[in-house]
């Protein structure tokens, strides 16, 4: 009997999603790219060039055991760690925009924490599904995960990349509590938390602005409020139908970079309600499939795995899609599979890899239990 494939689901959505994220960071960024490089296509070709590579790796990887993957966790870690403080020295790493966040090769760009966000998840995922019960204990089972996240969020903020901080935390918590950490340790862990977090914003001058801006953006239009406030106008004026593709008025500047953070506004004021509310539910579709394959996973490292990726996704979408419409404060998180980026695409499109191969055991498992039958 034939072997039953991967996820349909999984894979046509995802196809359907970075095709949609190639034509919109070429919609987004020519008019930036011609005025900055010449040519309009500059962006356009980068990412073609990172989605092929990412379509391959995510292919090679759904043929590949995750379990064989995950033996592997350990070393990708301390690749990963070594790697974030390799990238924040001078003449090793590159600084672009005051962030020490890439290392650069000329004809391409590589960002270390795209290969960390990985590297948890696959670690986390390993070590926990080996001592099901090890999460029980505050000193022997969490206390050493908080200690890897604080070392991975300590490097991050040294780059700094906030927005990377967040979702390197957010994603690890959600696989702890899955995993069967007990609610009460994390109400204690954020008693000391909140008020951290407060005085952190409270004390840069930048991280306060972003905070007061966004409780009224129109209180400083061309300044402080710039971004969001022509990102609202972008959303707006798309209407129900959108102005159409390439017809965007605010990737014309207004919105600075428009082919990166901000993109979903260019694509909400091109594609309107109906495109935005489609890519929305594109979304919803994948993170469904995710949280199904999760569910249904033949063993503990199959589903912590689909948890920690599908949180991945969800985590960056949620967060992505607040900051443009201003119902969260202004951070660089990236919209999977739309925001312009090299390696973040393909470690993104490698952890689906790793979703379609669980995805494959699941079908596998319910052929057997139908053979038995």
């Amino acid at each position: 009997m034939r072997r039953r494939e991967f996820d349909f689901w999984i894979f046509i959505t995802t196809i359907v999603l970075l095709a949609l994220g190639v034509c919109m960071v070429y919609s987004a960024s020519s008019y930036y790219a011609s005025r900055e490089f010449g040519n309009k296509e500059h962006f356009l070709v980068r990412q073609l060039i990172w989605a092929t590579i990412g379509i391959i790796a995510m292919l090679f990887v759904s043929r590949l055991d995750y379990r064989r993957l995950a033996q592997f966790s350990p070393i990708l870690l301390l690749v990963s760690g070594i790697l974030l403080v390799l990238v924040l020295i001078p003449g090793i790493g590159s600084e672009i925009n005051g962030s020490w966040r890439w290392f650069s090769f000329g004809f391409a760009q590589f960002q270390p924490s795209e290969m960390a966000k990985l590297s948890i998840i696959l670690f986390f995922g390993y070590t926990l599904s080996k001592k099901p019960d090890k999460l029980q204990s505050f000193i022997k089972g969490l206390l050493p995960y908080l200690l890897i996240i604080g070392v991975i969020d300590f490097l991050l903020i040294k780059e700094p990349h906030y927005s990377g901080t967040i979702l390197v935390t957010a994603v690890a918590v959600i696989i702890l509590f899955c995993a069967g950490a007990k609610v009460w340790h994390f109400l204690l862990l954020a008693i000391p938390a909140i008020p951290a977090a407060a005085y952190l914003v409270y004390m840069e001058p930048y991280r306060m602005e972003r905070v007061l801006t966004f409780l009224d953006p129109f209180s400083d239009p061309t300044d402080a409020g710039y971004q969001i406030v022509n990102s609202l106008y972008a959303i707006g004026s798309g209407g129900l139908f959108g102005k159409g593709i390439g017809q965007s008025v605010q990737k014309n500047l207004y919105i600075p970079e428009p082919h990166t953070d901000f993109i979903f506004s260019i694509l909400a004021e091109e594609l309107g309600f109906i495109g935005a509310v489609t890519v929305m539910l594109l979304f919803l579709v994948l993170i469904w499939r995710g949280i199904r394959i999760a569910m249904h996973a033949p063993d503990n490292l199959g589903s912590l795995l689909a948890i920690g990726i599908t949180s991945l996704i969800a985590v960056q979408v949620i967060v992505n899609i607040a900051v443009v419409t201003s119902s969260l404060p202004v951070t660089g998180m990236p919209l999977p599979f739309f925001t312009h980026g090299g390696s973040s695409l393909a470690f993104l499109l490698a952890g689906i890899g790793i979703l379609l191969n669980i995805s494959r055991s699941v079908g596998n498992q319910y052929r057997m239990k139908r053979e038995k039958l």
